[in-house]
């Protein structure tokens, strides 16, 4: 497993559409163990495959309760519920934070990585990380959909 660098603000793969995967294979099964170990490295909980630079619709969540990572290939989110004006901030976007209106409920299909297609019912973080990361699949990050005037950088801590 590697870390691998998250594409930053302003590069242009980051407004690109992702593509579906077709075939789950031995790169695909590491390009989803990478995604995970940088996903925990930099303490988020998710990830999409375009972050790092791959145009695969791959996401990773991981909202740290007893589901441990969840590993979502070709997501679809089939049904909503609610709305929520919820605080988000993004990996892509170090020190960003915004408010953004995210569902409170979502029903979400994927194919998990042995090939078996899931569906799970989504509350509170773990909707809006699916919704974050199935966004970033389609091209749009947070900031694109941030109620204005909310957003705020939050200088780093020094170490």
């Amino acid at each position: 497993m590697a870390i691998r660098n998250i594409r930053q603000e302003g590069d242009e793969i980051l407004k690109k559409v992702s593509k579906e995967v077709e075939v789950i294979d031995d790169k695909l099964q590491t390009l989803i163990d990478d995604m995970i170990e940088t996903m925990h490295k930099y303490n988020g909980v998710g990830l999409a495959a375009v972050q790092v630079g791959i145009l695969k619709r791959v996401i990773v969540v991981d909202i740290y309760d007893d589901m441990g990572p969840v590993v979502m290939i070709n997501p679809i989110i089939i049904k909503t519920k609610g709305e929520k004006e919820m605080d988000e901030g993004c990996l892509s976007f170090p020190n960003k934070f915004a408010k953004v209106k995210r569902p409170e409920e979502v029903i979400a299909e994927y194919t998990d990585r042995e090939g078996k297609r899931m569906r799970v019912k989504a509350k509170e973080l773990l909707a809006q990380a699916i919704c974050h990361e199935i966004d970033h699949l389609n091209g749009e990050v947070f900031v694109d959909k941030m109620i204005p005037g909310t957003l705020e950088y939050i200088e780093p801590k020094e170490k």
